[in-house]
């Protein structure tokens, strides 16, 4: 179909007119001003501040949970993919009837075995744990394992299962917020009859203030999900970025497909990829987060409880109501941190399942980037899509580009901004590798105060170049907007149990690093006080 005025949404936060962006922008131009004039004399003790070692105090639900004793034992060790470059492991699998549930809330859990073998599973809840990454909150089984069916491809290569549940679990009134795995185990006396593992994964939602609300992507989860046999929003004959494929969350999780192997990711989607790192780093540091899914950002009224909201890994997939919560959120005076690379960059619909569960089956509706040339592209390449978003530069300070894969070093090209107090970095100072393998540039040039504070090349393939951005801009509400970039930025917080570090592109980080944990500090000071 084709595209007018209507399919597009403002740029900015106002009524949808030039005067109303005119008015948003000078209104952050005398807040950026106001905030300037205001902290000048702030700034220099600040920064001695923030050479000093301060701690979040270590108090609240998440550091108490931590002092709970972790799991040695939470990992899978027995992975059996069905076949060479397999996707799935069918001697066990599952899936859950909700991406997020609240204490109180039940959730369905489904299991097929194939051939049906006695099995029980094991609730874990991934946090820090003094360094053992997970808790083990409880045991259900066992279980008479039995074959559920593969469904047969429905309407745009659609696979929904609609398998019975082995089991319903009603989340007790003390499981905190958090990402939660479920370890599924078959049971057999003989280890060759079969005694393979494999995940499910949910989501511990609340709806307390806190001080930090860490989104998990798992809308980028599910578009890249191959289960069973290479499906996905990528896989479709017509091509790999068109708006032909839908995918539906009933369905197990298969062996991440991407950009490296990983047989933790298993029924775990990204999670032990991309995001995990940054909460085990969160919870060992003693901040008060909490977690949700990208469903449970279509209203702001769970952002507006927190003062920080953390967007991580690799965060490609939005519903058009994420995103008009974010800016809701932001023009409030929550800080909006973009630790993630790839971000905002499809417009992702959601619709129910074939029972009428809502946010169950999503597709790529279109490009965000409003009237912006590589949106341009994308549409003229693989559209016409049926939905177009707004600018996303104008939320994160800095857009999708292309080539939007590659590698390279994030190099600091403001070093007396106050995000590098304490860090030691000089101009030019590169940290290896944390740039990959999808990136943000090209910020908008009409946003005031908008500054980069860190920019280079990464190279597609190891031959293509692109300029990439680190950016941060004022919010309207003595608040602010930070983008680091890269999907690679948590991989330099911490490396925990169940993590692999991630390679592409003839690029690769390194690990923990001083310096990002440091600038990572030092933002979430400023957001939280």
């Amino acid at each position: 179909m084709s595209l007018d005025s209507s399919n597009f949404r403002s740029e900015v936060p106002g009524d949808g007119s030039e005067v109303g962006r005119r008015n948003w922008l000078k209104g952050v131009a005398a807040a950026s001003l106001a905030t300037i004039g205001g902290n000048l004399a702030a700034e220099s003790s600040e920064c001695v501040a923030a050479d000093r070692d301060v701690q979040p105090r270590r108090t609240g639900l998440i550091a108490e949970e931590n002092l709970k004793p972790g799991s040695t034992d939470w990992q899978l060790t027995r992975v059996r993919l069905d076949k060479t470059g397999g996707f799935r492991s069918p001697w066990i699998e599952g899936y859950c009837s909700r991406q997020s549930v609240a204490a109180g809330e039940t959730i369905d859990i489904m299991v097929s075995t194939d051939p049906p073998r006695p099995f029980k599973i094991e609730i874990f809840r991934t946090g820090y744990y003094q360094g053992r990454g997970a808790r083990l909150m409880a045991t259900l089984g066992p279980f008479e394992g039995k074959k559920q069916t593969v469904p047969t491809p429905g309407e745009k290569n659609l696979h929904e299962c609609r398998w019975q549940a082995s089991t319903s679990l009603k989340i007790p009134a003390d499981w905190v917020s958090g990402v939660y795995l479920g370890r599924l185990s078959l049971l057999a006396d003989d280890p060759t009859a079969g005694y393979w593992q494999n995940y499910v994964v949910f989501i511990v939602h609340d709806d307390r203030p806190a001080d930090i609300l860490l989104q998990c992507s798992d809308n980028t989860w599910q578009a890249y999900n191959r289960w069973p046999d290479n499906y996905s929003v990528y896989t479709h004959p017509k091509g790999t970025e068109g708006p032909w494929a839908d995918v539906s969350f009933d369905r197990p999780y298969s062996k991440y497909a991407q950009i490296y192997e990983n047989p933790q990711s298993l029924g775990s989607g990204e999670w032990l990829c991309f995001e995990f790192p940054m909460a085990d780093w969160l919870e060992q540091q003693g901040y008060d987060v909490s977690y949700c899914s990208n469903s449970d950002m279509l209203t702001p009224e769970r952002g507006l409880k927190c003062k920080a909201f953390l967007s991580v890994g690799h965060d490609e997939y939005w519903d058009i109501r994420q995103y008009d919560s974010v800016v809701k959120m932001r023009d409030s005076g929550v800080n909006l941190l973009f630790f993630s690379g790839n971000s905002v960059c499809w417009v992702t619909p959601y619709r129910d399942s074939s029972s009428g569960v809502p946010n169950r089956i999503m597709f790529r509706g279109g490009p965000y980037g409003g009237k912006h040339t590589y949106a341009e592209l994308r549409e003229k390449l693989n559209g016409p899509f049926p939905h177009r978003g707004p600018d996303e530069g104008y939320l994160m300070g800095a857009r999708n580009v292309d080539p939007v894969n590659g590698g390279g070093d994030w190099i600091c090209t403001k070093p007396d901004h106050w995000i590098f107090a304490g860090t030691g970095m000089k101009q030019g100072d590169r940290i290896p590798g944390l740039i990959g393998w999808e990136y943000h540039g090209d910020p908008p040039t009409d946003i005031p105060g908008l500054e980069i504070v860190g920019e280079g090349t990464a190279l597609q393939g190891g031959t293509r170049p692109q300029h990439w951005t680190a950016t941060i801009y004022p919010g309207p509400k003595n608040n602010f907007v930070f983008n680091a970039s890269t999907i690679f930025w948590c991989q330099d917080l911490s490396s925990p149990p169940g993590h692999m570090l991630p390679w592409s592109h003839w690029s690769r980080p390194h690990g923990p690093d001083e310096r990002v944990q440091k600038i990572t500090t030092n933002l979430l000071r400023r957001a939280i006080g």
